[in-house]
């Protein structure tokens, strides 16, 4: 298939493989998927093996390797922040765990003017559509869609002390955190199926490769979209060293929230007093673009087990290869799952209405790239607030595509953003402090005792601290001038022809992990490209602590 093409989806990413597997459902819409990345092949381990995640992470094979402007709250560090540069995107290297986030994340959207058909009750439908949870379908839970959600065993002794350990410091718990109620400690849903990592391009775009309307080109990366006036009319793209191009009658960045607004600030789209000193003609002047930048930063606190309990042995070099091989014949055993099998949910204090603080248990003590803090047993929680007010900014440095656009967080430059950090790693300390835990705890090995009053914990998260990997909002859906897609088509506002489907239309962030936001936005994305029926909302009740706590 060749010559112009009815859509081209830039980014085979989580977004994208939705698009391209609705979008060529009818096979009449002749569909170019651009993919800077590489394929995820079947038999690429570091893919496809779910205990695997350090390794793509970090590798500029897999990975975009992105990296902050120095932080000038957190002493100027530049924080590592790994994006997927793979079919899947960061589907294909991320922690695999799925949380759709609190209802009350979609209710506040819906807030804002031109928003209404974004709340809860209208989220709820696609969210359902697009997975089948394993656990089991209900209200609220799906059971026939292309993503299997399988829900953590949380097996290992650690887990059951930990949850036991959220109830006695006051905290509920809960059946599914994506279900009725978000608060509390639960075992966790995960995007992973049979032993395997189960990435949007593994559940929605390999099934339909097959299809003569779907083409797929990896290792092309996009350089600009072209207009005609204000009218999209096809994509520039590298590939194999040569700049090429390809028309279309509509463009659909699915980029994520940094190769979005990238994209379109190349292309013209954006802040005209930004772009023109870097000798690019303003198309449509949209200083929201890039704008509003939000993401999650989190901490680990790392405990030693006094009872040899934890999965601590099995990161020695010398157990890889039967670990490989239990994977590679079996799909059994430590490789087989991502490890963050369960976590929770928590307010911080009484004055916010819903869960802001999320906590990720492991039972090991071990960071992203692999290192460890003891050789002995131990244990973990990743803990951070999850709606700070903090906002940052993507910002093109040249015309290259190939050179990183300026990042800048801002992370823990807000007071209010500074108090909920105490407050997280205090709330962390209580719950791992709880006689639950007390046959297993050897004592707090990250930050250490050391560390213990408000100015003590401020500085080592400042110093200590990593990006959770949930970068959003930086070309956000809404009707106000600093909005960026309009919420009733996803088109780009001021042009034609171009539209927008993955993190960076986010108003806001939600609550959690946001690759299952992502994915449901690009469901209810595709009937409003397609210009099918919606499906009506579902108003489930859900969990709210001032109306039933």
């Amino acid at each position: 298939m060749s010559g112009r093409f009815d859509v081209v989806i830039v980014g085979g990413g989580s977004a994208g493989c939705v698009l391209a597997n609705r979008l060529t459902a009818d096979g009449s819409t002749r569909v170019l998927v651009l993919e800077a990345g590489r394929v995820d092949h079947r038999w690429d381990v570091f893919v496809q093996m779910p205990a695997a995640l350090t390794i793509p992470i970090g590798n500029r094979f897999y990975d975009w390797k992105y990296s902050s402007e120095p932080e000038p709250h957190m002493h100027g560090r530049r924080i590592y922040h790994a994006r997927g540069k793979v079919l899947g995107g960061s589907s294909s290297i991320n922690g695999m765990i799925f949380q759709r986030g609190n209802p009350m994340d979609y209710d506040k959207w819906a807030a804002a003017p031109g928003m209404d058909h974004w709340d809860y009750a209208h989220c709820l439908p696609y969210f359902k559509r697009m997975e089948t949870c394993t656990a089991g379908a209900d209200e609220w839970r799906g059971g026939e869609g292309p993503l299997v959600l399988e829900r953590g065993p949380a097996t290992n002794p650690l887990f059951a002390a930990f949850f036991e350990a959220g109830r006695q410091a006051g905290y509920p718990l809960t059946n599914d955190v994506n279900g009725y109620q978000q608060e509390g400690f639960a075992p966790f849903d995960r995007n992973v199926h049979r032993g395997r990592r189960l990435s949007a391009s593994r559940a929605y775009l390999h099934p339909v490769l097959d299809r003569p309307n779907l083409q797929v080109r990896t290792r092309a990366l996009a350089a600009r979209v072209r207009f005609e006036g204000t009218r999209a009319t096809g994509v520039d793209y590298i590939h194999r060293g040569r700049l090429r191009h390809v028309e279309a009658t509509e463009v659909i960045l699915c980029g994520g929230a940094i190769n979005t607004p990238q994209l379109l600030q190349l292309s013209g789209v954006g802040d005209g007093d930004h772009l023109r000193p870097l000798g690019i003609t303003p198309v449509q002047h949209l200083p929201g673009v890039g704008q509003g930048l939000q993401d999650h930063l989190e901490v680990y606190i790392q405990y030693a087990s006094k009872q040899p309990v934890s999965l601590q042995p099995q990161l020695a070099w010398w157990r890889r290869p039967w670990i490989g091989m239990q994977w590679l014949f079996a799909r059994r055993g430590p490789g087989a799952t991502n490890h963050f099998e369960g976590g929770g949910f928590v307010r911080s204090n009484d004055t916010v209405d819903y869960p802001n603080l999320m906590f990720h248990f492991l039972p090991l003590a071990i960071r992203y790239d692999g290192s460890t803090p003891a050789r002995g047993h131990g244990y973990q929680v990743h803990v951070g607030p999850m709606y700070s007010d903090v906002r940052g900014s993507v910002t093109i440095r040249a015309r290259d595509p190939r050179v990183h656009p300026a990042l800048r967080f801002n992370y823990l430059s807000t007071e209010n953003d500074r108090r909920e950090w105490i407050e997280a790693v205090r709330v962390a300390r209580t719950i791992l402090g709880q006689p639950a835990l007390e046959p297993f705890n050897g004592g707090e090995l990250s930050p250490g005792p050391e560390v213990a009053t408000d100015e003590e914990i401020l500085d080592w998260v400042a110093r200590d601290a990593e990006t959770a990997l949930h970068p959003s909002c930086t070309a956000r859906m809404g009707t106000d001038e600093a909005a960026v897609v309009d919420p009733t088509s996803m088109r780009v506002h001021g042009v034609d022809g171009l539209r927008v489907v993955d993190a960076s239309v986010m108003p806001s962030i939600t609550n959690g992990n946001i690759y299952a936001p992502v994915m449901m936005i690009a469901e209810k994305a595709a009937d409003l490209i397609t210009g099918t029926t919606p499906l009506p909302p579902q108003r489930s009740n859900y969990y709210r602590h001032a109306r039933d706590g």
